[in-house]
């Protein structure tokens, strides 16, 4: 069972520490056992979070906050016309955090082609990707935590976004690539109030009967 909670789209954004510290509290209460394993869909206000492996130098330096986070990964950005989804769901023992992970990618690639946008998971590097006609962009990021075997953070699909933040860093720490949005790829407006239905369909159709421990 996946319980799923909308906690703030546009506009009611959700400044970044609120939204962390909300993960933290329903962490630990599926780690006691006090509730079931839980989805958080949102919107932050605009900042940058830096993953454990972010160097000082890609830090930077438009006035927009940055915060440092638990995740794995370097540096990225939210903010308004993006999704975040938060899954906090235990895994099975032994715990596999990469198969969380193409778990995540997997459902995020299901509604993408139901939009009719074909994307894919890219050797080595996590998220979901689009081809382009000149690159191969990144349309939804994806970083997580694992902690006492219930996971933290997740996904971002860029929905109808602005990229301006993302030039202002490497996004992910991946210099070679680009980053898109879902409505640059389709050339309509999508906005995360237009697909969250969807995303959320696809979640509790791929948790359905799965019993508590099972989530991976």
């Amino acid at each position: 069972m996946l319980e799923i909670q909308k906690v703030g789209l546009s506009p009611d954004y959700v400044p970044y520490l609120e939204g962390w510290e909300l993960q933290r509290r329903i962490h630990s209460e599926v780690v006691g056992g006090e509730r079931p394993d839980t989805l958080l869909l949102l919107e932050h206000e605009a900042v940058y979070t830096a993953g454990k492996r972010t160097e000082p130098a890609e830090r930077p330096i438009d006035g927009t906050p940055v915060v440092d986070v638990d995740r794995g990964g370097k540096i990225t950005w939210h903010g308004p016309g993006q999704l975040v989804g938060y899954p906090i769901v235990r895994l099975p023992e032994p715990v596999d955090v990469v198969a969380h992970v193409r778990r995540l990618e997997g459902i995020l690639i299901d509604v993408l082609r139901e939009r009719g946008v074909e994307g894919y998971r890219v050797e080595g590097r996590s998220g979901v990707w689009v081809r382009r006609p000149l690159s191969e962009d990144k349309v939804a990021a994806i970083g997580v935590r694992v902690q006492r075997g219930v996971t933290m953070h997740g996904f971002a699909l860029n929905c109808d976004n602005s990229l301006a933040g993302f030039r202002q860093i490497i996004p992910c720490g991946i210099a070679d690539a680009g980053v898109t949005t879902l409505s640059e790829t389709l050339g309509a407006d999508v906005s995360p109030t237009d697909i969250v239905d969807e995303i959320t369909a696809a979640f509790e159709a791929a948790y359905a009967g799965t019993p508590a421990g099972m989530a991976a």
